[in-house]
């Protein structure tokens, strides 16, 4: 590394994995192929005896050289086991493996992904008077909001003078029209915060950057759909580069059949099963998001690799997978309709660009908006998946959120 050059650190915190990559502050904004990334990894299994950092490193890391760049050549991945019996320990890990590789230190800031930011429209600072706001939100998201604040002040004990930038997944959202804000609700909980949000909105900003790279500004500003399809799921109607609308609305839990969560759902089945269990709060809270979804449904997983695998011999595991096809598929064909019409479909996420058979499932039936696949492209994980004759492009583009976020922290510093 250059003598006293700084880095941007972006940070990924989740309920049991810490994602992270380091970037060279230097330079503009550049594109996710051209920009500076030197190291990027993720802490796995927090809480549990084979906990694990897997990190991918810049091979010229640690030389005097003035041009450090990226490629395939010069990377080398390795990985290691970590004592990380919660998310404070892996984050400790995480600073003192950090500081002892010699060549991540001087930071310029720290980025992080913060899953909710209530009504707030841009990135700001990490101060108390922040803290403090996000700890009266984890009340609507404590899946996320308590471990992410854990890491912000852990660095902030650590590292006291370090800038640190929190980027808000709810911030693209923020372009919603008000009826798709609005929830059926009395005006009092509306007033008090209760409304439709949006969440991955930092995939969602990176998406909309690399749609435009790959495609070009008349399509990617057009009436796109992508589908971020993880663990978590949500699809988001976009034009122009804004979003108009989005499946997730109030929580994380909302929307689409996911992993363990179970996408919108009647409120009467919720009191049906409140009464049935007799479910403290929390224990409701913990049904809900980690106990329903393609777990509940299969009753064996809620990986989606696992349940393919399962769905020739296990009815339950192929109807899970039917039905979250099926919930996408109905979710396109609605947000087609917010739109007018559609240019683009994009997949991303862990099973949007990874598993072809489900984007093969779910875009079967949608040629009445132009939709048709090349089955070999499609089976190659291709970026382009449209077949010649479609009138609407479908891509498959790997997101990047800390890239995302590497990309806000410039613009703020």
């Amino acid at each position: 590394m250059r003598a006293g050059a700084k880095n941007i650190l972006a940070v990924n915190g989740g309920s049991s994995s810490i994602k992270f990559a380091l970037y060279g502050a230097s330079g503009p904004v550049a594109s996710h192929e051209t920009d500076e990334k030197l190291l990027s990894g993720k802490i796995e299994r927090i809480g549990q005896d084979n906990a694990t950092l897997t990190y991918t490193s810049n091979r010229s890391l640690g030389t005097n050289s003035q041009d450090v760049k990226t490629n395939s050549q010069d990377l080398k991945k390795e990985q290691l086991p970590v004592k990380a019996s919660d998310l404070s320990a892996a984050g400790l890990f995480l600073l003192d493996w950090l500081e002892k590789r010699g060549d991540v230190f001087p930071l310029a800031a720290v980025g992080h992904r913060v899953v909710h930011g209530g009504s707030r429209t841009e990135a700001c600072a990490v101060d108390e008077d922040l803290l403090k706001d996000l700890r009266q939100l984890t009340v609507y998201d404590p899946d996320h909001l308590p471990g992410e604040i854990e890491l912000m002040q852990l660095i902030r004990r650590q590292y006291p003078g370090l800038l640190q930038i929190a980027c808000f997944d709810t911030a693209f959202h923020t372009t919603l029209p008000a009826v798709a804000r609005m929830l059926p609700i009395p005006r009092r909980y509306t007033r008090a915060g209760i409304r439709r949000y949006g969440f991955h909105g930092l995939s969602y900003a990176y998406i909309v950057t690399e749609l435009t790279r790959i495609a070009g500004p008349v399509v990617a500003m057009g009436p796109v759909i992508v589908a971020h399809l993880g663990s978590g799921a949500s699809l988001a109607a976009i034009r122009d580069g804004i979003s108009v609308d989005t499946t997730m609305g109030f929580t994380p839990a909302g929307g689409v059949v996911m992993g363990t969560r179970p996408g919108d759902l009647d409120p009467g089945v919720l009191w049906a099963i409140q009464d049935r269990e007799r479910y403290s709060p929390e224990q409701l809270d913990h049904f809900i998001n980690h106990e329903c979804g393609l777990l509940g449904v299969s009753e064996t997983s809620s990986d989606m690799q696992e349940l393919l695998a399962l769905e020739s011999s296990d009815v339950r595991a192929a109807e899970a997978v039917a039905l979250f096809c099926y919930e996408v598929r109905k979710a396109i064909g609605a947000l087609s309709a917010v739109l007018g019409g559609l240019d683009a479909l994009v997949f991303t996420g862990g099973i949007g660009e990874r598993s072809s058979i489900i984007r093969s499932r779910i875009c079967a039936g949608l040629g009445y908006l132009g939709i048709g696949l090349d089955q070999r492209a499609n089976a190659a994980d291709e970026v382009m998946l449209s077949s010649a004759d479609a009138r609407t492009r479908v891509y498959s583009i790997p997101t990047d959120e800390e890239w995302m976020i590497a990309a806000i922290v410039k613009q703020v510093l």
